[in-house]
């Protein structure tokens, strides 16, 4: 990393520093947020630093030592606050799980990076391309729910939000110049109503067929291989480590092909350390055991949707591709794929029709109204 030409952060660790800290965000017109979060080292992940910055100060948060950051909530529910995020949808998701924040006024600099057309939107490219700022990205697998954290993670921390206030500004300007300003904050507006997909990690008990299969496992492979995948989520939930802490999937695999019956067999498998052995080989050993003689019921099926459906998806499929191409950004910029399926299952028909579809907003619905009524409806 370039050694920082910024003081280092203020480091918030009391509710004091705390509520003074938000006073003085509260009379910012602007502040950069991020989040650093333990998803690496702990089953259930949580938000461990909140960093913010004002266009002349930077700010760390530490959630593990202050017990109640509710006065942060009213800086980011403040509507003349504008937060400036990059890649936001996940940071949103993680501060409200663990804190119930809620979010207006966003904007999200890699979104409106990809609506004026990079291609190459992560944040150490932008900064680079931008503001000649290289990054240190050694440090992001730290573990950010160790205490004392070295001063080198801390800096790296900061640099996620120092510089974001001045990449805002350019894109917004290139938005402005562009003309698409107005459908980049209608972007940033659905990030902020988007509900949260899950609480934390959640665990499909269906999930080892899609580890299976891609690699052609047999039926009896299978019922090997859920056995060993269940063992992997209770071993991960009892030492608080993520699934692939505990197993590979391919060491998953690779065990339920080769069925070891003796702790021997077990430590030639590729993927089992001697430490795996010694932890859980007895255990492994019992899940490969019961899972020879476990009958497994036929895998998930796959429904397609209706043919009139399908038909419809294609022919909106290919006109989103055109106007990406066209414009020269990603499809996906156009119109979400979701959106698609949401207008090829209710098949609009006329303006008023097309204003009950809920993902298509009001800048895309008069942007691209006509056109996707005219595919729609097209012979």
């Amino acid at each position: 990393m370039v050694n920082p030409l910024f003081a280092p952060a203020i480091y918030i660790e009391t509710k004091k520093s705390l509520d003074r800290t938000v006073g003085a965000l509260m009379e910012s017109p602007l502040i950069a947020v991020d989040t650093e979060s333990n998803s690496l080292h702990a089953y259930r992940e949580r938000v461990c630093l909140i960093q913010i910055s004002t266009r002349t100060q930077d700010y760390i948060l530490d959630p593990l030592k202050i017990r109640d950051l509710k006065p942060l909530g009213k800086v980011l529910r403040h509507p003349d606050i504008e937060k400036v995020f990059h890649a936001a949808e996940y940071d949103l998701m993680c501060l409200k799980r663990d804190f119930e924040f809620d979010l207006v006024n966003l904007f999200d600099t890699m979104v409106a990076a990809r609506v004026c057309g990079y291609k190459q939107v992560g944040l150490n490219n932008l900064l680079s391309h931008h503001l000649g700022i290289t990054m240190d990205k050694s440090h992001q697998r730290d573990n950010w729910g160790e205490r004392p954290l070295p001063l080198e993670s801390l800096h790296y921390a900061q640099m996620d939000t120092h510089y974001l206030p001045q990449l805002r500004d350019i894109l917004r300007q290139q938005l402005a110049e562009s003309g698409h300003l107005e459908e980049a904050n209608e972007s940033f507006a659905e990030i902020c109503a988007a509900t949260p997909p899950h609480d934390g990690r959640t665990f499909d008990p269906d999930g080892f067929w899609k580890i299976g299969m891609p690699n052609q496992l047999s039926m009896a492979q299978m019922g090997i291989l859920r056995e060993l995948y269940f063992l992997r989520e209770t071993i991960a939930q009892e030492i608080n480590l993520p699934p692939f802490r505990v197993f590979s999937n391919q060491a998953l695999v690779d065990l339920a092909k080769a069925a070891p019956s003796t702790l021997a067999n077990l430590a030639d498998v590729r993927g089992v350390s001697p430490a795996n052995v010694r932890r859980y080989g007895k255990q492994l050993l019992t899940a490969i055991q019961k899972g020879r003689t476990s009958r497994l019921a036929a895998p998930p099926q796959y429904f397609p949707p209706p043919q009139d459906v399908s038909d419809r998806y294609i022919v909106l499929h290919a006109w989103r591709k055109q106007k990406a191409t066209t414009r020269g950004v990603e499809s996906d910029v156009i119109i979400s794929r979701q959106t698609l399926w949401d207008l090829a299952y209710k098949a609009p028909k006329t303006l008023d029709e097309l204003r009950e579809i809920e993902s298509l907003g009001p800048w895309r619905r008069e942007q691209y109204g006509e056109e996707i009524l005219s595919v729609l409806t097209a012979p």
